[in-house]
């Protein structure tokens, strides 16, 4: 027999209208001249999850740490395992990002959607199986973050790109494990370019106290807050030391010296790494969230001993920020908490996001800053007066939400529709925009 009709060298030829056979799966050669299979169990039972079979190769974008030179992805890497029908990690990143999405949300069971100037839109994607999700961590973490979220179920980290980086958060549900993906520019805008009022300025030029920058998840606090930082670092001669989690914006240190921590990674506590702030003689302390009594006795106490502390919080007006806070402590210790915020706090600055009339994105501002009038009606508790007084103190830098969007409407900005949606008072947004008020 020739060695052309040996069978074991020869590939059958499909008949007419037959589709071919699939290509073997992908060996990898080792030293020793054998070669194994790369196979990847597919769970068929959502009931009976199998935990996630170790990655033979090192994640191609594992999660960046920061101090250390940001990882690229290598695209032709991240494909190996893709199906044709689904994408790789990185070209979903890819293309969110050249479109200006903000979010990617991703799902077994589900096809892959995207957060595009506030709204959630569908791809034309196919469903994602657990194959590919599973495909997808490996691409942004490594198999020790695998392990950690196969234990708690849940996992926040960040990774970063060569032109974006991308905050991670993974999570298991009824159908199956999903993952949301926010992605940040690696370029931060200026507060000319975010078109912000002149008083963010101002409010960046003080040495001590407390500054709060507020609003729900998405309204653009990181942004507001990384444009501030920047213009610190690059006017001022500062210690600057951010406490996150996870870090979003990387800064380089300019004018300013700038420490990143990242909670989990650098620090196991918010409250922790702040008490030690107070040790490392910093100018400036940001926190990325005000999560609990303890944080906050703590960013007070930095506030008053002569530091600028900033940090966020999820509140929707700049005088329910006060409340809030307040609503942390008992009854008995809310007049000495009190006494507390009216001399230590600086400015509230509560902010959201609303859609333009060129399909972009623009921010509108409750802006309460502290004067002398304002900490004796904080010490009193009276938060109507604080209301109607930031209606008439634009001298100060104050502005209420109906008037920041009541501008925008004025300058051809926003359409009417749009002032009286986002509006927290419509009745009095109606009025201002039929000259009443």
């Amino acid at each position: 027999m020739s060695e052309s009709q040996n069978p074991l060298n020869s590939v059958p030829t499909p008949a007419r209208g037959v589709p071919p056979l699939p290509p073997p799966p992908p060996t990898i050669s080792t030293q020793g001249q054998c070669t194994q299979t790369l196979e990847i169990p597919v769970d068929k039972s959502r009931t009976a999850q199998s935990a996630i079979p170790p990655s033979p190769t090192p994640s191609p974008a594992s999660a960046h740490r920061p101090g250390t030179p940001p990882p690229v992805p290598n695209p032709s890497s991240a494909r190996v395992k893709s199906n044709t029908l689904h994408p790789s990690l990185n070209q979903l990143i890819r293309e969110a990002y050249d479109n200006g999405i903000s979010d990617i949300h991703l799902g077994v069971g589900e096809p892959p959607r995207l957060r595009n100037r506030g709204e959630i839109q569908t791809t034309d994607y196919p469903e994602t199986d657990k194959e590919t999700f599973i495909n997808w961590m490996r691409e942004v973490l490594t198999e020790a973050e695998i392990q950690r979220f196969e234990e708690h179920l849940e996992f926040d980290g960040a990774t970063q790109y060569e032109f974006a980086r991308v905050r991670i958060n993974i999570f298991d549900s009824l159908k199956g494990y999903a993952m949301v993906m926010r992605l940040i520019p690696l370029k931060i805008l200026t507060i000319d370019q975010l078109r912000l009022p002149p008083v963010f300025r101002d409010i960046s030029h003080y040495h001590k106290g407390l500054i709060l920058v507020t609003g729900p998840t998405g309204s653009g606090k990181s942004t507001t807050m990384a444009a501030m930082i920047d213009y610190i670092n690059k006017e001022m001669p500062k210690h600057i030391i951010t406490i996150e989690d996870p870090i979003e914006f990387v800064h380089r240190s300019q004018k300013s010296l700038i420490k990143q921590r990242e909670v989990g990674m650098h620090t196991l506590k918010f409250d922790n790494a702040l008490k030690a702030a107070l040790r490392e003689d910093p100018d400036l302390i940001l926190v990325g969230e005000m999560r609990d009594k303890e944080t906050v006795n703590t960013a007070l106490k930095a506030a008053q001993t002569g530091h600028l502390v900033m940090g966020t919080l999820h509140t929707n007006s700049a005088v329910k920020t006060i409340e809030r806070i307040l609503n942390l402590y008992s009854g008995d210790e809310q007049d000495a908490m009190r006494v507390a915020i009216s001399e230590s706090l600086v400015a509230v600055i509560a902010q959201g996001l609303c859609r333009t009339t060129d399909g972009k994105r623009a921010a509108f501002h409750d802006i309460l800053i502290n004067t002398e009038a304002v900490k004796d009606w904080i010490k009193d508790g009276k938060y109507d007066e604080i209301t109607e007084l930031m209606k008439q103190a634009g001298f100060d830098g104050m502005i209420t939400m109906n008037q920041s969007l009541f501008n925008l409407y004025t300058e051809g900005r926003i359409t009417e529709e749009t002032a009286l949606e986002m509006s927290p008072t419509p009745n009095e947004m109606a009025q201002m925009l039929r000259g009443r008020v």
